[in-house]
Formats: structure tokens, sequence, C-alpha cells
């Protein structure tokens, strides 16, 4: 019984011993699961590395580049080391920087005020020598002014009929002559200014002498642009009857404020300006 016993003994410790040497010899294969599923991960991410996209990868550079380049802005001064710094060249301070002018207003009448006045006095000749032999003596008066040449038309004897802005036919040869002279020297500006009576005008086109006189204005300066004035040279006004040369009491000072004046300014002036002095 005992020898039975001892036999059963041996056999279950062999038994137990052969799975213990089975187990070890296994374990082995862990490892090497282990080492393909790495393997297999580095693979992946070659392959993904090896496959860029060419054209982001370059402006990827592109822009590296010019962030770390020495210029940093377009134009602007390189960055110096070691705490260094630029010069930039200065200009003397002994002699004055030059004032800045306008193109527009750059002529050389604007060097020389005496050339410019003689200029403004040959063009008034001009006109009242063609207003003498046209009969428009009594209708057109020139005068120079501190503002410039000043061409004054009377509305009722030339360009408009009362209570009109439609210019008359025979306007066309004296307002053709003025913008032939004005244009001659394309530097100045022209201010057209309208000009009323102080009797009231309401009617459905012109509710008023405001309304009269700019329309008048207006097409004096489209008659000008239309016959080769430049259009930004020119300048139209309506003042009503705020500016009156002679008495509004009789009928001969009213038939004088019936105006419409062109003024040839100085160069340097702005079209706009103050009343015009008789």
């Amino acid at each position: 019984m005992s020898q039975a016993r001892a036999r059963r003994s041996r056999r279950r410790r062999q038994q137990r011993g052969g799975e213990e040497e089975h187990n070890d010899g296994e374990r082995w294969l862990l490892t090497y699961a282990d080492m393909i599923t790495l393997l297999m991960a580095l693979f992946m991410v070659l392959f993904s590395i090896s496959s860029v996209n060419v054209s982001k990868f370059e402006t990827l550079k592109q822009t590296l580049q010019s962030a770390f380049a020495p210029k940093v802005l377009s134009g602007g001064g390189s960055i110096v080391p070691n705490g260094g710094s630029e010069k930039t060249p200065q200009p003397p301070t002994d002699q004055p920087m030059p004032a800045a002018v306008p193109p527009s207003l750059q002529h050389p009448a604007a060097e020389d005020p005496s050339a410019e006045q003689d200029e403004f006095l040959r063009l008034k000749r001009v006109l009242d020598a063609y207003a003498r032999s046209h009969g428009f003596s009594a209708s057109i008066e020139t005068r120079v002014l501190s503002r410039g040449l000043v061409i004054r038309l009377l509305t009722d004897r030339v360009l408009y009929d009362s209570g009109s802005a439609v210019l008359k036919p025979e306007a066309t040869p004296l307002l053709g002559q003025i913008s032939h002279l004005v244009n001659l020297d394309e530097s100045h500006p022209i201010s057209v200014e309208g000009n009323t009576d102080d009797v009231p005008i309401a009617t459905g086109q012109y509710p008023s002498n405001w309304e009269l006189s700019a329309a008048r204005a207006a097409g004096v300066v489209r008659f000008m642009a239309a016959h080769g004035v430049r259009p930004t040279r020119l300048e139209a006004t309506g003042v009503a009857g705020l500016r009156p040369i002679a008495p509004n009491t009789t009928e001969a000072g009213r038939s004088r404020n019936r105006r419409v004046e062109i003024a040839l300014l100085r160069a340097g002036s702005a079209p706009e300006g103050g009343p015009l002095v008789p």
C-alpha cells in the first residue's frame, strides 16, 4: 500500500515538472510577437514619412527662410549682429528742406508774379480789342484784380434771356473766344460765378434766384468744357443776388447785377473765392 502511494506521488511530481518545463519553453513566443509588432509599427512610420507632399514642403521651406532671414521686412534694414547699428544717411542740418508744392500749383508764374501780371494784362487787352471790334463793348468788362483776371459778362445783353439759363446763339462767338484765350495757359484755375438782381423768381424750374444763378454759371462751364477747357480747371458757383455791383433801385442797376463773371485765378489760388471787387 505504501509503495503504491509512493509511486503515485512520484508520477504526480513528474507530471507537474513536465508541465512547468513545457510552460517555460513557450515564453519566447511573447517576446517574438512584441518584436514583430514593433517592427510593423516602425515600417508604417517610415512609409508615412517617405510620402511627403512636395508642394507643402516647399511652401514651409520658403516661409521658414523668409522668417529667419536677416531682412525680415522687405525694404527694411538688415539686423546688425553684436549690438551694432546701421547708420541712416541724414540730410545736412545747415541746409533748409525744400517746401513741398503740389504739382498742379507748380508754374513759372508763381515764381515770377510780375510775369503773371503781364500775362493777365495782355489777355485783357486782347479781350477788350475783340469786344470793340465785334460790338460787345457794352456787354463785357475785364479787370485785373488781386485774385486774377476777371471777365464780367452782362447776361441780359449777350448770354441769357430774362429768367432763363439757356445760352443765346449770339453768345457762342464771344464765349468761344474767351475759352480759346484762357486755354492758352492751362495752369490757372477758372471760377465761373452766376449773379442775379434782388428781384425774387419763383417758377417751376427755378424756385429761387439761387437755382437760376447756379444754372447760368453751369451753362457757361459746360460751354467752356465743350470748347477745349480742361474740366478740372473749372468751377461753377451761384450766389443769387448777394454780390451786387450796382444799386438794385433802378433798372439799369439791376441789369448790371444780372451777370456771369469768369475769373482766371492766379497760380496757387483755389478756384473758390470771395466777392469780386468792382
